[in-house]
């Protein structure tokens, strides 16, 4: 049932409360003296207060008495459609019999809704509301300001005229006129939208008429983008997000000019499938090479399977000349997904059509100048003992210099290994067996069909006696038969490859010796920190029996015997405050080859004999605090003296922090070839760091050759926050393609929506 209560206002108006006149108190008098008669006359059939029956006494019960007389209360009066309250409270107001017209401050109360205007008229049996002048609409999560409304208060349907408000989340706007359906839906016609709450907005989109759904988004027609008051884009369709999750709709567009690609501009489209998935579709466009599409599609499954995919395609325009450069494409997929039976299928594929085209078009410089490519697919199975394994796989390796590649395939390559299975103390048994379909080859081999290629079987057992009764000491020693039918080889004598299968087996000793190792503890004065300072040193022996005919093995770089020793020493440090954390590890080691004819260095020559000797390799790692490290390897020939490689990399936090920094150098050369080549020295910085009083983040990257000496890379990336407003600008200089080229990029962030990314790379992250 409801109840429809007019109150007159006497607390809004101005100056004293008069003394009440003699006729009125009469008429005072004459209510007080008739208590129940309201108001408002009761509706036909209503019973009034007077008309209901006294409960009769039941058996023993006493009669009680009456409570004391409350203070009247406002008159009401009662319809039979619904069961909430409205209350209009006014300076004036007047009633016929299904309307209520009210005047001066007029405040309407209905469930959770409360309307505030100069003048309000009341349809007691529609519920329909009209108000006109300062209107104001207030619900949990709106408030709404018009100068002429018309509202339904039960199906929330309405119209307002020259209205402004904001609805959550923090989204303001104001329009000529708004048409609403529910509590969800609306219209609006020339309308204003932003997110800011500055007087005069930041920024805001104007538009002809807009779509408005609570909660999910905003869709415009015709609109423009202003920045302040300056118009900057028109977009004749544009979709906002109202979400503060995950929401389908385009992002900002990002704009920029190359000297060699000419203006650029890409659009990205978000599309939130379900929780679970979403997808990304980039638009760009060169205005001298052609357009290009990508799309980044990302899920996650119950169950543990998951991945993302990206694939993008580039159309090439005609040139002047009227030559073409072919169509290109640039593929890469991560998928994890578990199989029944306990299996498991892991894919990681890295493919493109042409590493030219990466150079010139990826704008990760670190992934435009490798040279290494992996793609790869594998089953596998754990368990007792053993562990299953079936893998395709595909290695490229590309020499611009030479204009060549060499591609490895396994197609396939199964395994079945086993665990060490305890035999009796201490003898383990374990074996390794394998099916491989391998080929090998450059580029060119493979178009003319002379690339190297064999199937093979092989079955290895190990018998494996470790020791480790002396604290300080461990040695490992291992017995393993290799046993290998190789279906096609070498014809005698030649590198041609013939369908002939040959068997070979022979068998390898192993020894592993770590020890003894000496330590010392060192204790603060508190007694809350250690430090322990260990030093292993090492030695490894290996013997690989002869094989018959080795040079009818088909290989890659030929087939080595190891026979050799290898020694070292490792130092460690370790902290102990809470945790035992090892801080610094510095290791350096060395092979001696007994059988330097068959080794990997018998392809070299020093002084009309095989080098015997490997480089000293030592490494370095560096963490004096979580977030500090500093790593460093070498490799140092001692036939030429000199340094076959040295790398170093230092950091300082990570990049989510304040301030980043990262630093890597790095110099390689193979001094027994010199001229194949050639030496390799670069240096790389990348930063990040945030200026909070200037509402600045900064980010760096710049790689430098240092041989050539000349600049590789640079770049710089800027975003200013400007309240609800973000302005992002890349520089970015690529010295190393084929035409060096300045690239400028600038994109605005608005609020809820995400800006468009770089599909084709970025600033090193």
């Amino acid at each position: 049932m409801c109840y429809i209560s007019a109150i007159m206002r006497t607390d809004r108006l101005p100056g004293r409360v008069p003394r009440t006149s003699a006729p009125f108190a009469l008429c005072f008098a004459v209510l007080l003296f008739f208590p129940g008669q309201s108001l408002f006359p009761a509706e036909r059939g209503d019973p009034g207060p007077t008309s209901c029956p006294e409960r009769p006494l039941a058996e023993g019960q006493t009669p009680q008495k009456k409570p004391a007389k409350r203070q009247s209360r406002p008159a009401q009066t009662r319809t039979q459609d619904t069961d909430s309250p409205i209350t209009v409270l006014a300076r004036n107001w007047d009633k016929t019999k299904d309307r209520i017209f009210a005047q001066g401050d007029v405040e309407l109360h209905y469930k959770d809704l409360k309307l505030f205007a100069d003048e309000v008229e009341v349809n007691t049996e529609t519920k329909d509301v009209r108000a006109v002048g300062n209107v104001v609409i207030q619900s949990p999560d709106q408030v709404i300001s018009s100068e002429k409304v018309f509202y339904n208060l039960d199906s929330r349907e309405h119209k307002l005229e020259r209205a402004y408000g904001m609805i959550q989340p923090d989204i303001f706007y104001q329009a000529e006129t708004i048409e609403g359906k529910g509590r969800d839906n609306f219209s609006l016609t020339k309308a204003r939208l932003t997110a800011c709450t500055q007087p005069t907005p930041r920024w805001n989109f104007s538009c002809s008429r807009a779509n408005l759904k609570r909660n999910e988004y905003v869709e415009m027609w015709n609109a423009v983008f202003r920045i302040k008051k300056v118009p900057i884009l028109y977009l004749p369709y544009f979709r906002y997000p109202l979400d503060r999750e995950r929401s389908t709709g385009f992002l900002t567009p990002q704009i920029g000019y190359t000297g060699v690609k000419g203006f650029f501009l890409s659009e990205s489209f978000y599309w939130a499938i379900s929780r679970n998935m979403d997808a990304t579709f980039v638009a760009d466009y060169y205005s001298n090479k052609g357009f290009g599409g990508g799309l980044e599609y990302r899920y996650l499954f119950s169950g543990g399977t998951g991945g993302e995919a990206r694939l993008y395609y580039f159309f090439f325009k005609r040139e002047a000349d009227g030559t073409k450069a072919p169509n290109a494409y640039a593929l890469r997929l991560k998928h994890n997904q578990p199989l029944p039976g306990g299996f498991r299928l892991v894919a990681n594929i890295d493919y493109q059509t042409s590493f030219d085209f990466l150079r010139e078009f990826d704008n990760n410089f670190k992934r435009a100048s490798v040279s290494n490519y992996r793609s790869e697919a594998f089953i596998s199975r754990a368990w007792s003992y053993y562990n299953f394994s079936l893998r395709a796989s595909r290695f490229e390796t590309y020499y611009r210099n030479i204009n060549n590649s060499i591609t490895t395939f396994y197609l396939p390559q199964a395994t079945l290994n086993s665990f060490k299975i305890k035999l009796f103390s201490p003898l383990y048994f374990s074996f390794a067996s394998s099916f491989t379909s391998w080929k090998y080859g450059w580029r060119t081999e493979y178009e003319s069909g002379k690339e190297k290629h064999y199937d093979s079987l092989n079955f290895s057992p190990q018998l494996s006696l470790p020791f480790s009764k002396i604290p300080w000491l461990t040695v490992n020693s291992s017995l393993t038969s290799n046993l290998v039918y190789y279906a096609q080889s070498y014809a005698p004598s030649t590198k041609t490859i013939i369908n002939e299968p040959i068997f070979r087996g022979n068998y390898v000793l192993g020894t592993e010796w770590t020890g003894p190792v000496f330590y010392r503890i060192f204790q603060s004065a508190g007694g809350e920190t250690k430090v322990k300072h260990l030093i292993e040193p090492f030695v490894n022996y290996r013997y690989d029996s002869p094989v018959s005919e080795p040079d009818r093995i088909i290989t890659a770089h030929g087939f080595f015997r190891y026979h050799q020793l290898t020694y070292g020493l490792t130092n460690r440090i370790l902290v102990k405050k809470d945790m035992p954390r090892e801080v610094f590890t510095w290791g350096v080691s060395q092979t001696y080859y007994l059988s330097p004819e068959d080794s990997p260095l018998s392809i070299y020559t020093w002084e009309g004999g095989v080098p015997s000797r490997s480089d000293i390799s030592s490494y370095m790692r560096f963490y004096p605090v979580r977030k500090y490290s500093l790593d460093a390897s070498t490799g140092y020939n001692t036939y030429f003296r000199t340094f076959s490689f040295v790398r170093l990399g230092a950091s300082i936090n990570s990049f989510s922090d304040p301030f980043f920094l990262s630093v890597s150098w790095f110099r390689s050369m193979n001094p027994w070839r010199q001229s194949v080549f050639g030496d390799r020295q670069q240096i790389g910085v990348v930063s990040r760091v945030e200026i909070p009083r200037l509402n600045l983040e900064a980010q760096g990257e710049f790689d430098f050759n240092i041989l050539e000496r000349k600049m590789l890379y640079s770049g710089i990336s800027l975003v200013y926050h400007y309240q609800c407003l973000d302005f992002k600008a890349d520089v970015r200089i690529f010295y190393y393609r084929e035409t060096p080229e300045v690239q400028y990029r600038v994109s605005i962030g608005l609020g809820n929506i995400g800006k468009t990314t770089d599909f084709m790379g970025g600033l090193g992250f």
